[in-house]
């Protein structure tokens, strides 16, 4: 079978440790070119894949070699760049969040549905095992009636991560939009979309600047969720945990208490009512500072997605609205009020 020919539209971090290596172990796909503004970062990957390399996306997006891209830009470029590649006739993976506004994603979504291409949202937490149980576990009702949550993203910034440090993008309004709520924040709306299973309704946040000096975006957030059935909880996401990372979730059920990524040894502890413990050893979180040894499972979905013709399990569907929670605790904190999110 022909390999997926793959184009990687900027070659920042998560393109490198995550994307890139992905692709490359995948059988199924090839990196036929590579695309960034900085010449000298774009020309070290174009060696080392064998790729063609540009430093326009839209010449990218008009080679025919291309099957398919991943967007791995600052958050400001996600849409018009995943719209443009759509209506190029690309299928798309696009990093999170998928964009700065709710237009923005239904234009997203509507460019996937009128080209026929897919768009997946790379929301990785779906694809940890931990998470994978207690959804099954849940649906399953061990845990009986869900009560409440709480979750946290947190870890000492994207300094340590990004590839221009301290310059990084992700400090910077006009290019990122929003800060740790949308770099760490999304993710767990949408973990707990998917393993509660059900949408969130209402939204409280306390959204502040208090860690980083270089920032115009926020690096420290605490939201209060409800979802429609009455479940609420908390969400932390922090760029400010100076020691290892946070990535926990703990779920209180009426008949079990779930803790997710909370130990560093059992990736999942049930605690039930009745006083039995069941831990498992799933194996961990993958974790940037791996350098992406263990695959997200997210490149690989995407691939067989396009190759079995199949819809991802995050459409761009999917990731509005998990960004449409991250964008009620925006607005709850500027207007001081609880959010109603449609």
């Amino acid at each position: 079978m022909e390999k997926i020919r793959i184009g990687i539209i900027g070659c920042g971090s998560i393109a490198k440790h995550r994307h890139m290596p992905e692709y490359h172990a995948n059988s199924g796909t090839i990196i036929a070119a590579v695309c960034d503004i900085a010449e000298d970062r774009l020309q070290g990957f174009a060696e080392l894949y064998h790729a063609k390399a540009y430093t326009d996306y839209k010449e990218l997006l008009a080679d025919a070699d291309v099957d398919a891209v991943s967007v791995c830009t600052p958050n400001y470029l996600h849409a018009p760049i995943s719209i443009a590649s759509l209506n190029a006739g690309k299928h798309v993976l696009c990093e999170k969040p998928m964009a700065t506004s709710k237009e923005e994603a239904l234009e997203m979504i509507e460019a996937a549905h009128k080209n026929g291409k897919k768009l997946m949202v790379a929301h990785n937490q779906r694809f940890v095992p931990s998470h994978k149980k207690a959804k099954e576990l849940i649906e399953k009702g061990e845990a009986g009636k869900i009560y409440s949550f709480r979750t946290a993203f947190g870890h000492g910034g994207p300094e340590g991560w990004s590839a221009d440090g301290k310059e990084s993008w992700f400090f910077k309004k006009d290019q990122a939009f929003i800060g740790a709520m949308g770099d760490l924040g999304v993710h767990k709306t949408d973990l707990l979309r998917y393993v509660l299973g059900e949408e969130f309704a209402e939204v409280g946040a306390f959204v502040e600047t208090s860690a980083k000096k270089n920032a115009d975006v926020d690096d420290t957030a605490v939201c209060i969720l409800k979802t429609e059935s009455g479940v609420i909880g908390t969400l932390a996401a922090s760029w400010s945990y100076v020691s290892k990372e946070d990535n926990s979730t703990i779920i209180y059920g009426e008949k079990a208490i779930l803790r997710l990524e909370d130990d560093p040894v059992n990736s999942l502890i049930v605690q039930f009512a009745n006083g039995d413990t069941v831990k498992y050893e799933l194996g961990g979180i993958q974790t940037n500072d791996e350098g992406g040894q263990k695959s997200s499972g997210v490149i690989n979905h995407f691939v067989d997605c396009i190759v079995n013709d199949q819809e991802p399990a995050i459409p761009g569907s999917e990731g509005m609205k998990s960004l449409e929670v991250i964008l009620a605790a925006l607005e709850s904190s500027e207007t001081k009020q609880i959010v109603k999110i449609n």
